[in-house]
């Protein structure tokens, strides 16, 4: 069957079709995605404003328009953590719901973690043994650790590389004592939850996930992504503490002229190389693997396992 995935993040709204069947890997058909950066549309008092709720609704109408397009049998529309943090959710879901027939599920934190966690977990198999999979967004950061396809610990943090950005990097390019505050902060947080998952022991192979992780393995120098899935990209500590005072110094623009990186996600940048760097420090890892697939994989194969073998 031809599956539509429709994810509202809070960078982007993006719409995946893929072909689709139980017990075979979700074939890529058509990728539809627009800008919509719901976490920097917060009032003062955390609220989606009208103007953010008008083009959130015009986006997903577009999106649905494209699914019709391609011919998608059903949609699995959901949100994250810019609408599930925003204090007039229930609003906001019920208007796109009356005016799209969209009813967005809310993914909690942990179920993001876990559905990137199975994602990471099909695509690298049984024989990467115990996962420690990391996974920056817009809004939080995902970790989970385990070695089934359910992990035995995931963790949901406020640290996604849009969120910090705006409420803590508000220069061009940033001030250093900014960027000295937010590296504070960000290994402060994740050093409240690390114990939680280095009880269960060292892991075999450590993944990240996210267009964070892909843009700082590119510019530190894996592949390109035109030459495939396929092809091995990872990204050291040791590349990535080289690049963070060097990324601190660059404006947007700047940033923007590196190789992998985009228009939209260059003002983030920074905030998401403090955030891999914190947390590949913190618990202890000098390399890690970037994975193809990650949350709209995880919704897609998780549909996928309740329905009846063809």
């Amino acid at each position: 069957m031809r599956l539509g995935v429709l994810d509202v993040g809070s960078n982007t709204v993006h719409l995946l079709v893929v072909d689709a069947h139980p017990g075979a890997r979700p074939l890529p058909a058509h990728s539809h995605k627009a800008e919509l950066r719901l976490a920097e549309l917060l009032d003062e008092d955390g609220a989606i404003d009208g103007q953010g709720v008008d083009r959130l609704i015009s986006t997903v109408t577009e999106a649905l328009q494209a699914a019709e397009d391609k011919g998608v049998e059903a949609v699995l529309p959901f949100a994250t953590s810019a609408v599930r943090e925003a204090s007039n959710a229930d609003s906001v879901l019920a208007r796109v719901t009356e005016e799209t027939g969209v009813d967005l599920a809310v993914l909690t934190g942990d179920e993001e973690a876990r559905l990137t966690f199975l994602a990471a977990r099909r695509w690298f198999g049984w024989s990467a043994g115990r996962l420690l999979v990391l996974d920056i967004g817009g809004g939080s950061l995902e970790i989970a650790f385990g070695l089934d396809e359910e992990p035995d610990r995931a963790v949901s943090l406020p640290l996604g590389a849009g969120r910090l950005t705006s409420s803590w990097l508000p220069g061009d390019p940033p001030e250093s004592t900014d960027v000295k505050a937010l590296r504070r902060h960000v290994r402060a947080e994740i050093a409240k939850i690390v114990h939680e998952f280095t009880r269960f022991g060292p892991p075999d192979h450590v993944v990240a996930t996210s267009k964070t992780f892909k843009q700082l393995a590119r510019i530190a120098g894996a592949a390109r992504s035109a030459e495939g899935l396929y092809v091995q990209r990872v990204l050291t500590r040791k590349a990535l503490e080289e690049w963070v005072p060097r990324l601190a110094t660059m404006t947007a623009q700047e940033r923007c002229e590196l190789p992998g990186v985009s228009e939209g996600r260059a003002a983030q940048l920074l905030a998401g190389a403090l955030v891999a760097e914190g947390a590949m420090d913190l618990f202890g890892v000098e390399e890690l693997e970037i994975c193809p697939w990650a949350l709209r994989e995880g919704v897609i194969l998780r549909r996928l396992d309740h329905l009846p073998p063809a």
